[in-house]
């Protein structure tokens, strides 16, 4: 498949939420692209029990599916000091009191050295990759042998760690030292085999680029570049960004409950 080149050029911006003008218990049909997306329910759904489907199906399935997802590149070290990088794209924050993130490592088809390493006392780091270094990154993600150091063909810069012995990626303008707070092995209820393990981080030091910072010490969408993980070999890039202000109770109930009574929608 001929693809075109990537556009260095395009910026993100800022744009309104999709339907402005929405209010309270107005349904989406009362919208042009609500009513355009009811319009692919006239070919049904396609039903898929999971104790019946292949495993092997679910994977591409759900990948493609749970969208777009951060990604952890994970910078930790073997007790024998062999350092390890690898990328994992079911990530996410979980907490900010205490401070937590987590990722989740498959067991398929060989259990990866990360979860390993995490375990050992040593730390180890979450960095977050910009568009910069995405290739960098994602080379990281081969299924080299368990005493290969992906560092050495990856072309990223250790940077020292203040708190833990694994080094974080000098590249990332947003980097997390971080400890083991809980390990949890999903072991599956019908065969019994532990099938991905999944790790609460403790974030202890942040390092994060002043120059992705804006005015009020937020990270800044438009300079950060952040790339998230698609379905099958794709990636995504932040494009048109839109801001939607949470509804507070306190502001709208009489709006909210002025429509509940005259059954608007």
């Amino acid at each position: 498949m001929s693809l075109p080149p990537f556009d260095h050029g395009a910026h993100v911006k800022f744009t309104e939420p999709p339907n402005p003008s929405w209010t309270f218990a107005q349904k989406i049909e009362n919208t042009e692209s609500g009513r355009k997306w009811l319009e692919g329910e006239e070919r049904g759904w396609k039903v898929i029990n999971t104790d019946e489907e292949d495993t092997a199906r679910l994977y591409p399935l759900m990948t493609s599916a749970i969208v777009p997802r951060p990604i952890a590149f994970v910078s930790s070290v073997s007790t024998t000091g062999v350092e390890n990088l690898a990328p994992f794209s079911w990530f996410n924050m979980v907490t900010n009191n205490p401070p937590l993130v987590s990722f989740c490592c498959r067991n398929d088809p060989r259990v990866k050295d990360t979860p390993a390493n995490v375990r050992n006392g040593l730390g180890f780091t979450v960095n977050i990759i910009s568009e910069p270094f995405v290739e960098n990154a994602n080379v990281a993600s081969i299924d080299a042998p368990p005493e290969f150091d992906e560092w050495t063909i990856s072309g990223l810069t250790k940077a020292p760690s203040i708190h833990v012995k694994a080094p974080r990626v000098k590249e990332s303008a947003f980097s997390m030292e971080c400890e083991l707070f809980q390990a949890i092995d999903i072991t599956h209820p019908v065969s019994g085999q532990i099938t991905t393990t999944m790790i609460l981080a403790h974030v202890k030091y942040i390092h994060v680029r002043n120059d992705v910072l804006n005015e009020r010490g937020l990270v800044d969408i438009t300079k950060y570049k952040p790339i998230a993980r698609l379905g099958d070999i794709s990636y995504g890039r932040v494009g048109d960004v839109f801001r939607l202000a949470r509804p507070v109770w306190d502001r709208e109930k009489e709006k909210i409950e002025s429509i509940l009574e005259s059954g608007e929608d």
